[in-house]
């Protein structure tokens, strides 16, 4: 009777725990919430601001731009968290945010989280995710849900392989029959693209710029591969030398080999995860080739240096972005069908 009324009164919901963004999607409605992982508190202290902006869009507008008493942080560094109590508090505002009712009962929550978490890591979000107010947490591996959320044919006995991009780490897997037969999750991501493109500013410019920044120049004018038509872009920081602010105008073709080594380590991977298939799943990919997805799959050309890389056919799935988030809420959906391929917290509600 307790399950039953649970059941009606609480609307399951399915989480993409991302290190840059976290997406929530509710049983029968999808994605609701698409905000970024940051939380601000005040400084010296690990208390959450009480005031609206606090966690989410507004706290990460405070990236670099709060005052002393006010400090902007991400709970979460490579896709683990890195401040449980912020991310505990994080994920009490989301799930409140999106769990809209009145009701007192707790929703049952399944997490998208990287593959290569160790089971302190996941226990560490499974009891986060409780105490934030989950009644029962199940967990399942990025890739796999990628695939899902896809509509990869994951569940048949052939072959399908994703690479996931995201902003702390890069999940790689060969799926077969609702499984995962090979993977690889690096900590090589969207975050290390921004860093590389920092970094190299600093060496040929000294210039010194922020991550936003960074990001800006790696949307705007960033490729992996040549372009037919380069480009540049005005960017504006720090003058290391004189400590003035100063801009300089950056080509396309110098932020391509900024991220010559982050994209490099990427497609290692990838080489990686398939010299550990069997060679029929192997087979299959010649045919069935590679999906991206993830933030980080949207930088120009990526599909084709990646094809270079690996003689695969490489293509971009349909929005890449919720890609994850809509496949964890097709498990949350039908939790029944995928339950015994998820992970779950020990007690059973």
């Amino acid at each position: 009777m307790l399950s039953l009324l649970q059941s009606l009164f609480s609307a399951d919901l399915a989480i993409d725990l991302g290190t840059a963004n976290t997406l929530v999607a509710v049983d029968g409605e999808g994605i609701v919430l698409n905000e970024p992982s940051v939380v601000a508190v005040q400084n010296g202290t690990n208390r959450v601001l009480s005031r609206g902006s606090a966690v989410g869009t507004l706290a990460k507008q405070m990236l670099g731009r709060t005052p002393d008493s006010i400090h902007a942080v991400r709970p979460l560094r490579h896709g683990v968290i890195a401040d449980f109590e912020l991310c505990e508090a994080m994920l009490r505002y989301f799930i409140r945010k999106a769990h809209k009712r009145h009701w007192s009962v707790k929703p049952r929550v399944v997490i998208a989280v990287p593959g290569g978490l160790t089971q302190v890591e996941k226990r560490a979000v499974f009891n986060s995710a409780e105490r934030a107010g989950a009644r029962q947490v199940f967990l399942i591996e990025e890739a796999k849900a990628a695939g899902i959320g896809a509509g990869l044919p994951i569940g048949e006995p052939t072959a399908s392989m994703v690479c996931d991009i995201g902003g702390g780490t890069t999940e790689i897997a060969v799926l077969s029959l609702a499984e995962i037969v090979s993977c690889q999750s690096v900590r090589t991501a969207g975050d290390n693209f921004d860093q590389a493109i920092v970094e190299y500013l600093k060496r040929h410019y000294s210039l010194r710029i922020g991550d936003a920044a960074a990001e800006r120049l790696k949307i705007d004018i960033g490729s992996a591969y040549e372009l037919e038509h380069e480009l540049s872009a005005e960017v504006r920081g720090l003058d290391l030398i004189s400590a003035l602010p100063r801009k300089a105008t950056i080509t396309s073709e110098e932020v391509r080999e900024a991220l010559q080594e982050p994209l490099e380590s990427i497609a290692e991977a990838i080489r990686s995860t398939l010299e550990l298939c069997d060679p029929e799943l192997a087979g299959d990919l010649v045919d069935n080739g590679l999906l991206l997805t993830g933030g980080g799959s949207l930088l120009r050309r990526l599909d084709k240096a990646i094809s270079e890389h690996t003689g695969l056919p490489v293509r971009l799935a349909e929005d890449p972005l919720t890609t994850v988030a809509r496949g964890t809420a097709i498990c949350v959906e039908h939790l029944s069908q995928w339950r015994s391929t998820l992970e779950s917290s020990d007690h059973d509600l």
